[in-house]
């Protein structure tokens, strides 16, 4: 799920201030702790070979976040794709792979424990 900041619904719009919020953006309730990731990614990377060995060959974490610049897709299980760009939300559920479109900047929110488990998959097959 993406979306643009256009397209956040305005809540408060005051003199010197707008306050947006969409509502029902993912569910954290049966996760604990939660990490705050800054990730760079170059053109053309794709995340999903160093998947491979996890379930479904995927992550199996959920992630929130925001693309400060470029475009980044979203590779879900289900053969479905979902392009976020500079500006724009977005919630990524378990079962997905990344692909930067274009040089990419992105500030994540993941549980700890599940995606703590994923990086350090990616980490062995990179041999760091």
């Amino acid at each position: 799920m993406r979306i643009a900041k256009d397209d956040v619904p305005v809540q408060i719009d005051a003199p010197g201030a707008t306050a947006r919020q969409q509502s029902d953006f993912g569910d954290v309730s049966r996760y604990g702790k939660m990490g705050a990731e800054y990730f760079s990614f170059g053109a053309g990377t794709d995340i999903t070979e160093l998947l491979h060995g996890l379930e479904n060959d995927s992550c199996q974490s959920p992630h929130w976040g925001y693309v400060i610049t470029g475009a980044i897709t979203a590779l879900y299980t289900d053969g479905e794709e979902e392009t976020s760009r500079t500006g724009d939300l977005f919630y990524w559920p378990p079962g997905h792979s990344v692909r930067a479109e274009e040089d990419t900047d992105i500030v994540m929110f993941s549980p700890q424990h599940e995606h703590g488990a994923v990086i350090q998959h990616i980490k062995r097959k990179v041999g760091s």
